[in-house]
C-alpha cells in the first residue's frame, strides 16, 4: 500500500512518497561519496578502477579458480564490460584465464602472484578509507541495523534471476525485399 494512496501498490508506477524520496537520495550520494574516495585511493596506490579491485578480491578469496559467468555475478557487471576489465588484468599479468576443463564454453579466471602482491599492497588503504568514511561516525547498534536493512535489501534484488542469466539480445537479420 502507498503512504499517499491506500487502495494503490507501491509497484504501480506511483511516485515515491517524500520520506522514501529522500532515503534514496541520501543513500545514492553517500555511495557516490565513499565510491569516489575509494576509487581515488585504488588509482592512486594500485593503478586499479573499482571493478579490477573487485575481481581481484573476488579471485583473492576464492578457493580457486573462478569462471567469468561467477565473477559477473559476484561484481554486478556486464559481460562486455567484465570481458574487457579481465582483459586488462590480464594484460598486466594479474590474472590468467582459460579454457574451462569440462565446459570449453566457460572461461575460469585465476589470479597470479603478482595479482595476490597487489591486492595486498592495495587493501590496507582500502581497508582504511571504508573504516574512516563509512564506519567511523556509526555506533555498534547502527552497523548492526545498518547491515540487517542492507541485507534484506540485497537479498531482495539477488532474488531476481542474475543478469548473467538473462539470454543474450539477439540482432534480427534485416527482412528480405519482397518482389513487387
Amino acid at each position: 500500500m502507498s503512504a499517499t494512496h491506500p487502495d494503490t501498490s507501491p509497484d504501480d508506477g506511483e511516485a515515491l512518497d517524500p520520506q522514501q524520496l529522500g532515503a534514496y537520495f541520501v543513500l545514492m550520494e553517500a555511495v557516490s561519496l565513499l565510491q569516489h574516495q575509494v576509487e581515488q585511493q585504488l588509482r592512486a596506490e594500485g593503478d586499479l578502477s573499482y571493478v579490477q579491485f573487485q575481481l581481484l578480491a573476488r579471485l583473492a578469496d576464492a578457493q580457486g579458480p573462478l569462471t567469468m559467468t561467477q565473477l559477473a555475478d559476484g561484481v554486478v557487471y556486464s559481460r562486455s564490460g567484465l570481458t574487457y576489465q579481465a582483459g586488462l588484468l590480464e594484460k598486466a599479468g594479474l590474472i590468467t584465464r582459460a579454457p574451462g576443463r569440462d565446459d570449453e564454453r566457460a572461461t575460469l579466471v585465476t589470479i597470479t602472484d603478482d595479482g595476490m602482491a597487489l591486492f595486498g599492497r592495495v587493501l590496507p588503504g582500502h581497508v582504511q578509507g571504508v573504516r574512516r568514511l563509512l564506519f567511523d561516525p556509526m555506533s555498534d547498534d547502527n552497523l548492526h541495523h545498518l547491515g540487517d536493512i542492507m541485507t534484506r535489501v540485497r537479498d531482495h534484488m539477488r532474488a531476481q534471476p542474475p543478469r548473467s542469466a538473462a539470454p543474450r539480445k539477439r540482432r534480427t537479420p534485416p527482412a528480405a525485399p519482397t518482389a513487387p
